[in-house]
């Protein structure tokens, strides 16, 4: 993909032209934070006429689906050539009938760039004009209000694309420049008209999968933050227990060679190279010994870490895997022809199918989803060993640093923290095996995609919210211990941020505000460090 700079208004702003064939992940992000904006090849303007041209000449002498046809089950009332343009708008309004509250918009923004670059491939039949508009919709930051409760990701996600759709027709309401307005309004704001649709760009716009990859695309970044964060919780958890090192060692993780286990084996020995608060076997050795006595001993010492400490390669080592799995699932999806049908113009064919089906993303979401909770319960598992005075035979219960009894620390989050990861256990389980039959059974089999991939960003968001409560028991745990000066220098950062947020707690106060503006920083945390 070719990237240029421009200079906008004295900014320099990166230009991210697209061919439908190499958008990645990173360049959606950049256009999602207002840093990339969006040009054409312009070489394709010939391709986009010729392939129009082709589908207009075939469909006065052949029928086509969605062209000169009604829809789903009404394929068989074949439409007169007068009635082709109007055919589209009323599949427009007919499907933007999503009920609930709204989505995200980074969702929505994520989700009309990835629906703009698959037209672009030129096997949709639509016209240059089309993508332009809406290429200028997103660079103006006008985003369609898209309602949360909609579609069954099997045409695609019909209900949420016609959301957008509508806005690139002028119906419904979208956000622009931080307010909710008529987009009839936007566009006069914009001094443009509302695009005008040809035959079959309606069905172009919301057949697909755009919408369900475009929370693929957002839960890619996220799952990252929040991989990066639970390694660093991780470690920093080593430091405070002291835990033993030889769960990290490389000879260890050779005999069982899973990449992802070793990479998060290799991930935390360079995050702890530089710390000394880990026990070596070799020191425990010289502290204890078999000896020759008669009758059994019992030492005062655990020989061995609990799982949430021992087995943290061996645990998240499959959610690395997982995310690498999903991240390639959601590049080949967003440079993808999924609608229908499509046009291959080169070998003069139109070819009906069913690209537009989503179970490549609903599977993908579920996987994530499904390993972002195991990554939770991690972390949740680890608080409760941190708190709990009887488990883990030297801290003050729940974190308390002044009068326990009188005090009780962080108490109440731990319960935060329980049910939290208990939602998500909840939610954990797979979305897309519940496939009911809709569209007079037309649809028969669907993937619930859109569903899937909103329920993973929810256990997302849950991830973040029990990390956060690990994150701050370890820094209570690390005044407890005085041992702020000798943790490893990602520990000490990670006690900076929290800090920040959360002042050390001795005396009991609301902690509402400080727990959310804590969410909020270890949210932004940049995961590429």
């Amino acid at each position: 993909m070719d990237r240029i700079k421009v200079d906008k208004n004295s900014k320099m702003k990166q230009k991210l032209r697209l061919t439908g064939q190499n958008l990645h992940i990173s360049d959606v992000l950049g256009v999602i934070a207002g840093s990339t904006a969006i040009s054409f090849n312009n070489a394709k303007e010939k391709t986009y006429k010729v392939v129009r041209s082709y589908l207009e000449a075939e469909s006065k002498q052949k029928i086509i689906y969605g062209v000169n046809t009604g829809f789903g089950p009404m394929a068989g009332h074949v439409l007169a050539p007068k009635q082709l343009r109007r055919l589209q708008y009323n599949l427009i309004v007919s499907h933007a009938v999503g009920l609930g509250e709204p989505v995200n918009p980074v969702f929505v923004r994520a989700a009309m760039l990835v629906r703009l670059n698959t037209l672009s491939r030129g096997n949709s039949g639509v016209s240059a004009a089309l993508l332009k508009h809406l290429g200028l919709l997103i660079n103006a930051g006008v985003v369609p209000i898209v309602p949360e409760h909609g579609a069954v990701g099997t045409s695609g996600d019909l209900v949420q694309l016609a959301h957008i759709a509508a806005c690139v027709i002028g119906e419904g309401k979208v956000w622009y420049r931080g307010k909710i307005l008529d987009a009839k309004s936007v566009y006069k704001r914009l001094r443009i008209k509302p695009y005008v649709l040809k035959s079959k760009e309606g069905l172009a716009l919301i057949n697909g999968t755009a919408f369900m990859t475009g929370v693929a695309v957002v839960l890619a970044d996220k799952s990252n933050r929040i991989m990066d964060l639970a390694l660093r919780n991780a470690a920093f958890a080593l430091e405070v227990t002291s835990g033993y090192s030889d769960s990290l060692s490389p000879q260890l993780h050779a005999l069982r060679p899973h990449l992802g286990q070793q990479l998060v084996a290799a991930r935390l020995r360079k995050l702890l190279s530089k710390s000394s608060l880990l026990k070596t076997r070799v020191k425990f050795h010289e502290e204890y010994s078999t000896g020759e006595d008669e009758e059994a001993k019992i030492i005062s010492e655990l020989l061995q870490d609990v799982y949430s400490l021992r087995c943290i390669p061996q645990i998240l080592g499959p959610v690395w895997e997982t995310l690498q799995s999903h991240n390639k699932t959601v590049e080949v999806e967003m440079n993808s022809v999924t609608d229908n049908p499509v046009i291959v113009y080169q070998q003069k064919k139109i070819i009906h199918g069913g690209n537009f089906h989503g179970e490549y993303i609903a599977a993908s979401v579920d996987d994530l989803k499904a390993a972002l909770v195991k990554l939770t319960m991690l972390s949740e598992r680890r608080t409760n060993y941190l708190l709990s005075q009887h488990v883990n035979g030297r801290f003050p219960p729940f974190a308390n640093l002044a009068r326990p009894g009188f005090n009780l620390g962080l108490q109440g989050l731990q319960f935060v923290a329980t049910s939290t990861t208990a939602q998500s256990q909840s939610l954990a389980f797979p979305h897309r095996v519940h496939s009911i039959p809709t569209n007079a059974d037309n649809q028969d089999v669907v993937s619930m995609g859109s569903d899937a991939a909103l329920l993973a960003d929810k256990v997302a968001q849950n991830s973040f919210i029990v990390l956060a409560i690990e994150l701050l028991t370890l820094c209570q745990l690390a005044d407890h211990l005085g041992i702020g000066d000798l943790v490893s220098d990602s520990s000490k950062e990670l006690y900076k941020l929290c800090r920040r947020a959360v002042p050390k707690i001795l005396e009991d106060r609301p902690l509402g505000a400080e727990i959310d503006e804590l969410v909020s920083a270890i949210q932004k945390i940049d995961h590429a460090k």
